[in-house]
C-alpha cells in the first residue's frame, strides 16, 4: 500500500469512528434518565461539512445580534473544527408546563407561565421563553449521556449554547423546541475545544477557507468540466 493511499485510508477511517461515535452518543443521550421518564428531548447529528459550515455562518450572524455575544465568533471559529456535531433539544419546556409549580421559572403556578406573553422572535433573543424551567433541566442529563460515554470512548468534546439556538433559529430542529444546546465531537491529534487562544477566530481563517474551497469546488467542477 502507498503512503498517500494509507494516509487516505487513516482518514476514511477515522471519519468512520466519527460517524459510529456519534449514533452511540446519540443512544446515550436518548437513554439517559428523565424526571417523570416521559420523552421530552430529541438528538440530532450534523456531520456534514457543509451543513456543519452552515451552521457555523448562522452562530456568526448571530452574534451581531447582541453585544454580549461577541463570543460566538469564536464559537464558531471551533466548531469549524468538528468532526460532528450533536444538537439536543428540549420539545416541551415551551408548550407543556410540568404542572409541578416548582416556582423555578419565577411564577407562582405553571398557570401563570401558560398565561404570560411569549417574548417577540426578535434578532436580540437567543431562546424565546418563558419557558418551564424544570423541563428544559431535563436536557442536562442528555448533555451528561453524551459527555460520559465521549470520554469513555476517547472523542473530545464541547458543549455550546450559541450552536444550540442557531440551530433553532436556522430551523434545524422540531419547531416547538424552546431550548437547545449542542455537543460538537472531534478525533483528532489536538482538541479543537481545548486551549484555545483568546483571538482563535481571528487565527483559525485557514479551516475556514478550507470548508468554503470544499463546498464550492464540485460547483466549479461542473461548470468548467
Amino acid at each position: 500500500m502507498s503512503m498517500e493511499r494509507s494516509i487516505r485510508q487513516y482518514q476514511d477511517d477515522r471519519k468512520e469512528s466519527v460517524r459510529i461515535a456519534a449514533r452511540l452518543l446519540l443512544a446515550s443521550a436518548t437513554t439517559a434518565p428523565r424526571v417523570g421518564g416521559v420523552g421530552e428531548c430529541t438528538v440530532h447529528i450534523i456531520e456534514d461539512e457543509c451543513a456543519i459550515e452552515d451552521l457555523c455562518q448562522g452562530i456568526e450572524l448571530m452574534s451581531r445580534d447582541n453585544e454580549r455575544w461577541d463570543f460566538f465568533r469564536r464559537d464558531a471559529a471551533m466548531l469549524r473544527d468538528a468532526d460532528a456535531v450533536l444538537v439536543i433539544t428540549s420539545i416541551r419546556c415551551k408548550t407543556d408546563p410540568a404542572d409541578t409549580n416548582c416556582n423555578m421559572c419565577g411564577r407562582l403556578t405553571c398557570e401563570y407561565l401558560r398565561a404570560a406573553e411569549p417574548l417577540p422572535a426578535e434578532p436580540g433573543i437567543a431562546y424565546p421563553g418563558p419557558l418551564c424551567i424544570f423541563r428544559a433541566n431535563n436536557i442536562s442529563y442528555a448533555v451528561d449521556g453524551v459527555v460520559s460515554l465521549a470520554r469513555n470512548l476517547g472523542i473530545d468534546y464541547g458543549v455550546f449554547w450559541s450552536a444550540g439556538a442557531a440551530a433553532m433559529r436556522m430551523g434545524l430542529v422540531p419547531k416547538n423546541t424552546g431550548f437547545a444546546l449542542a455537543v460538537a465531537i472531534s478525533v483528532t491529534e489536538k482538541s479543537p475545544f481545548r486551549d484555545i487562544p483568546m483571538k482563535y477566530e481571528e487565527i483559525n481563517e485557514q479551516t475556514m477557507n478550507d470548508r468554503i474551497i470544499k463546498r464550492l469546488w464540485p460547483q466549479f467542477r461542473s461548470i468548467y468540466s
